[in-house]
């Protein structure tokens, strides 16, 4: 959004969203908030697109050396294919290996249902850690479950509460016949299927 901060901002949003001004985005400036108090730099990769491929361009290059600086930084995507996007890829690709060193890394993830409750711990706080950040260990995330309401957006309205929380449907009760094994279900299915 704004490039203009000073080079050491301590609070700082990244949000790797392909949609600009997205739901994604409120959420890690409402959890930077509640956090810190306020937020000093909030980038929104939406609005750099193709200029992270371009190593040449200073503004992203600034950009990577304005998050190195951070104290804190929240660092959100939407799940996309089970991961974070690959808009947000682009750019921590770009952070040197200890880039990080000294900041303070949260990771967020929205995600659709409690079945990718698990991407941020599996899937960005491994690339966080490798540039050098120090993530906090995870937050339940059985709050999603019974939250009744959400974040303001950035416009000033909310979204509107649910009434109860969301039913998620019970696991299937375990296979009598078969011995408790490490493989998925979707493999043991499989498994099945294929003639003796």
């Amino acid at each position: 959004m704004s490039t203009t901060e000073p080079r050491g901002a301590r609070v700082v949003v990244l949000v790797g969203n392909p949609k600009p001004a997205s739901r994604t985005l409120d959420a890690a400036v409402h959890l930077a908030t509640e956090l810190a108090g306020a937020v000093d730099l909030v980038v929104d990769l939406a609005e750099y697109g193709p200029r992270l491929l371009d190593w040449s361009d200073e503004e992203p290059a600034d950009l990577v050396r304005q998050v190195g600086g951070a104290r804190l930084l929240v660092v959100a995507s939407p799940t996309y294919k089970a991961s974070f996007t690959g808009l947000l890829k682009l750019f921590l690709d770009r952070i040197p290996g200890d880039g990080l060193v000294g900041t303070v890394a949260v990771p967020l993830m929205l995600a659709a249902g409690p079945g990718h409750a698990m991407a941020p711990e599996v899937f960005l706080r491994p690339v966080l850690t490798e540039l050098g950040a120090t993530v906090p260990p995870p937050v339940s995330a059985s709050w999603t479950a019974t939250t009744t309401t959400r974040p303001p957006t950035r416009r000033g309205s909310t979204w509107p509460a649910r009434s109860s929380a969301p039913s998620w449907p019970e696991p299937p009760p375990p296979n009598p016949e078969r011995s408790p094994s490490r493989v998925c279900t979707h493999h043991r299915r499989h498994r099945r299927a294929r003639p003796a």
